[in-house]
């Protein structure tokens, strides 16, 4: 239940090189020149590998001065470079569903990929950071993976295949009072669907989908209770509710549900033609 989102404009290697310039005449000017060219060469390997934990190592060496690098994120300064960017992606990026999970609402937070205290060296490189919920957050942590499975989460910039619907919705009768449960879509590669289940998983997505499908369940109901009552035709306004959702990303929660409802030939026969549950 990810969203591919476009890169971030911001160049990562230009980010450094104008973080340093910044950093000239000041007390940590030697300590910055000193480390930068390693520096620029960790963030073009981020972005060759796509930010894997797998293939982009934590930098040892720079432990001891963490904080010089988490102060440009935690602290820009007046003037900085990456201040402005910060708030920018931050504040300006128009999404109105989680890109971590999909669900409904205002990300208002910036999630680091690589965890900032143990990579403090892409704490503020673009290509590591984007908008996540606070529940998602949460529950992320500092993880990344483990000696089974060396990426837990989904890159909303890297991996361009959650472009396409990776989880579906499964509604199972009886049809008054359902039940359900999340899949990984076929056609995925086996790489694919290791990195989708173990994002579900790590993030609790079927545990917390479980409140908003028993609350849109029932708004569906209610609305195909009115629509049969008005005579209108429900797949078609259904289809419409899927459709509308549908450039926002097919794998939010709101898209996979409606998916899922025109796509269920027994449910859509149970909402079109059997008798409902009385609303008051």
């Amino acid at each position: 239940m990810v969203m591919h989102l476009p890169r971030p404009a911001l160049c990562g290697l230009q980010m450094v090189t104008d973080v340093i310039a910044q950093r000239q005449g000041g007390g940590n000017a030697a300590f910055f020149n000193g480390i930068a060219a390693e520096w620029l060469q960790r963030v073009q390997d981020y972005d060759t590998h796509g930010g894997s934990p797998q293939h982009v190592p934590t930098w040892d060496a720079i432990h001891a001065r963490r904080n010089s690098f988490l102060n440009l994120y935690l602290a820009p300064a007046v003037g900085s470079v990456q201040g402005p960017v910060l708030h920018a992606m931050r504040r300006q990026h128009g999404l109105n569903f989680c890109p971590a999970c999909g669900e409904p609402g205002k990300p208002n937070t910036l999630d680091h990929y690589l965890p900032k205290t143990r990579y403090p060296h892409f704490c503020i490189t673009p290509l590591n950071l984007f908008p996540m919920c606070d529940a998602c957050q949460e529950l992320k942590g500092t993880k990344t993976g483990d000696a089974d499975n060396p990426r837990f989460f989904i890159h909303p910039y890297f991996d361009v295949f959650v472009a396409n619907q990776v989880v579906e919705l499964v509604i199972r009768p009886p049809f008054a009072t359902p039940t359900f449960r999340l899949r990984t879509l076929a056609g995925l590669t086996m790489d694919q669907k290791a990195l989708v289940d173990c994002h579900v998983r790590e993030l609790q997505i079927e545990q917390r989908f479980a409140d908003y499908f028993t609350g849109q369940y029932l708004r569906l109901l209610r609305n195909v209770s009115s629509l049969r009552a008005s005579g209108q035709d429900v797949r078609v306004v259904l289809t419409s509710f899927r459709d509308a959702v549908a450039p926002a990303g097919v794998n939010v929660w709101d898209h996979v549900f409606y998916a899922a409802t025109v796509a269920d030939a027994g449910l859509m026969a149970y909402l079109e033609n059997e008798p409902l549950p009385a609303f008051r």
